[in-house]
């Protein structure tokens, strides 16, 4: 197919609207000597007149009958494109958004924005992965629209919105035999208790990890997990200790048998995020997905 500009298009149109070469030329604010020379690039290209000179003016040929309507709606199409993009309609929309997240925000966050969309945008569906070594790949090429966790180590092309600091505390049992307050939960007891520790990206374990071996604490680690999930229940059941951020720790308490206590450790906060791609960050859905995150879980929200 020989290479078209879309000059030619509108000049077509326009000589089939007007008639009269000169009248297009005025209304396109071109020459007439480039309309001209654009109707005889069109005649070589679809190897007809076209329009042919008569008393009425340039009056189409059947050719040119028959392509009018497909020369309009390529017009069209192109400033629909060309256009601002039309502004997302959650309450009519049946999108599906893809969205990474720890197991604490499937916890913690998800119930939130479930009960946001069902009254917003009831024909939404979600659909949660984990994140992981692979989340900033599957960002990229739109497998994920966004990203909500600690992600510090993402490269370059990548926008981010702080939601809200985290920070850690010890998660015991209130039956626990030993520790009762805070008081009973000291250096010596973190070193002696036993404890259920979680590896799982986009949740600032590494933080407790550099830490605790920076001050040569050795924790007694007997299980370990893939994910929050269990860990509630497990605390409340037995006598391990588990360090985990305070939002996963003050919605189990309100389910579970367990209490929150300071670390006995200076542990620094973290910063929970949304992420996204910059192929995405002029998107319609993606930019209202990113504003409703950061409207019910912002800290300028109380979130």
């Amino acid at each position: 197919m020989k290479r078209f500009d879309l000059e030619l298009l509108l000049i077509f149109d326009e000589i089939y609207k007007t008639g009269n070469v000169t009248r297009a030329a005025h209304n396109l604010a071109l020459p007439q000597s480039t309309v001209s020379l654009g109707l005889g690039k069109l005649r070589e290209h679809f190897n007809d007149r076209l329009f042919s000179r008569t008393a009425k003016g340039m009056e189409p040929t059947p050719r040119a009958e028959n392509a009018i309507a497909d020369v309009r709606r390529a017009l069209q199409a192109l400033q629909h494109a060309l256009l601002d993009e039309p502004v997302f309609d959650p309450g009519g929309s049946t999108r599906a958004f893809r969205i990474c997240m720890t197991d604490i925000s499937e916890i913690v966050l998800l119930p939130r924005l479930l009960n946001y969309l069902s009254e917003h945008g009831p024909g939404i569906q979600v659909e949660i992965s984990k994140i992981s070594p692979d989340s900033p790949l599957e960002l990229a090429d739109g497998r994920v629209d966004l990203a909500v966790g600690f992600m510090p180590h993402l490269e370059a092309g990548f926008y981010q919105q702080k939601l809200f600091d985290q920070h850690f505390v010890c998660l015991v049992s209130k039956r626990h035999p030993r520790i009762r307050n805070d008081k009973d939960l000291d250096l010596e007891a973190l070193r002696r208790e036993e404890h259920v520790l979680v590896r799982t990206s986009g949740t600032g374990h590494a933080i407790v990890d550099k830490v605790l071996t920076r001050e040569g604490i050795e924790r007694r680690v007997v299980l370990r997990l893939p994910s929050f999930l269990g860990v509630a229940r497990i605390v409340a059941q037995t006598e391990l200790l588990a360090i985990v951020p305070h939002r996963y720790a003050a919605a189990m308490g309100d389910s579970e048998d367990v209490r929150l206590l300071p670390v006995p450790v200076d542990l620094p906060s973290f910063q929970v995020k949304q992420h996204w791609h910059e192929r995405f960050h002029a998107d319609g859905s993606n930019r209202w997905l990113r504003q409703v995150f950061a409207g019910l879980f912002g800290q300028e929200a109380g979130g």
